[in-house]
C-alpha cells in the first residue's frame, strides 16, 4: 500500500479507538515516526495530509529537517542527551523523551537562546526496564515540580514506552498506569504543568493506547513500511 493509503487506514482505526472509548477523536494526533526514511517520504505522507513528525537520532533528524521542503511539525521522540539538544533548538515544537532534570535544564537553556519555549513531556519507565530511559513513578511529581521552575520549558504532559508484547493487549496495563500517573500529577496542580498529551503506542498497539488515553501515538512501519537499517 502507499503511504497515503496507509495513513488513511490509521487514521480511521484511531478514530475508531477513541470513540470505543467514549472519547472524541479530535484531540488524538498521529506522530509519524520517519528514522531511516527519507526526506522523500516524509514529504509523500505530508502531501497525504500528514503534517507532525517524529524523529530518534539527531543528526539524521537534523540532515532531513534540512532536505524537507513541505510545512510540516517536528517532535523529537527519541533518548537524548544533553549535549545535542543545542542542535534541536528552534527546529521541533516538543521533546517526548525528557526523562532527568539536567536534559530539562539543557533544553531551557538552549531554548532561552530564542527567547523561546519548548513542550516537553516526561518519559516515565512504568516497567522498570533496564534498557529503556524515563523516570520512576515515585520520583515523577517531584521531577515535574522541579522542571516546572525553568521558564522556556513547559511540561506538557508524559511519555511512556512498555515492553514489547505480541498481544497489544498486554500493553495495556502500561497505558493504563500512565493515564493514572498523568491524572495524579495534575491533582498536585503545579503551576505551568499541563497534562494534555500522552505519547503512548506504537504500530503494533496504538488502537490499546487510544482506548487508555493516548493523545499522541508514535506510527512508523504502519505508515512508511519496514525501515531499512543502513550500516
Amino acid at each position: 500500500m502507499a503511504i497515503a493509503d496507509n495513513l488513511t487506514h490509521i487514521l480511521a482505526k484511531i478514530a475508531d479507538a477513541a470513540r470505543r472509548a467514549g472519547r472524541d477523536p479530535a484531540p488524538v494526533r498521529l506522530v509519524a515516526v520517519s528514522k531511516t526514511m527519507p526526506a522523500e517520504a516524509v514529504e509523500e505522507a505530508a502531501r497525504a495530509g500528514q503534517r507532525l513528525f517524529g524523529e530518534n537520532y539527531v543528526q539524521e533528524f537534523t540532515a532531513k529537517a534540512r532536505e524537507v521542503r513541505e510545512p510540516v511539525e517536528w517532535h523529537f521522540i527519541g533518548h537524548l542527551q544533553s549535549n545535542k539538544v543545542k542542535y534541536l533548538a528552534g527546529l521541533v515544537t516538543c521533546i517526548h523523551s525528557v526523562d532527568r532534570l539536567s536534559l530539562a535544564e539543557e533544553i531551557d537553556r538552549q531554548w532561552a537562546k530564542l527567547d523561546a519555549v519548548c513542550d516537553i513531556l516526561v518519559q516515565v519507565n512504568i516497567a522498570g526496564e533496564e534498557t529503556k530511559s524515563g523516570t520512576s513513578a515515585a520520583e515523577l511529581t517531584d521531577l515535574v515540580a522541579a522542571m516546572a521552575t525553568l521558564p522556556h520549558v513547559r511540561v506538557r504532559g508524559l511519555m511512556t514506552m512498555p515492553p514489547f508484547f505480541d498481544d497489544p493487549e498486554e500493553a495495556r496495563p502500561y497505558f493504563r498506569e500512565l493515564r493514572r500517573l498523568a491524572d495524579a500529577v495534575a491533582a498536585e496542580n503545579i503551576p505551568g504543568v499541563s497534562m494534555a498529551e500522552l505519547s503512548m503506542g506504537m504500530s503494533g498497539d496504538y488502537e490499546a493506547a487510544v482506548e487508555e488515553g493516548a493523545t499522541l501515538v508514535r506510527i512508523g512501519t504502519a505508515l512508511f513500511g519496514e525501515r531499512v537499517y543502513r550500516p
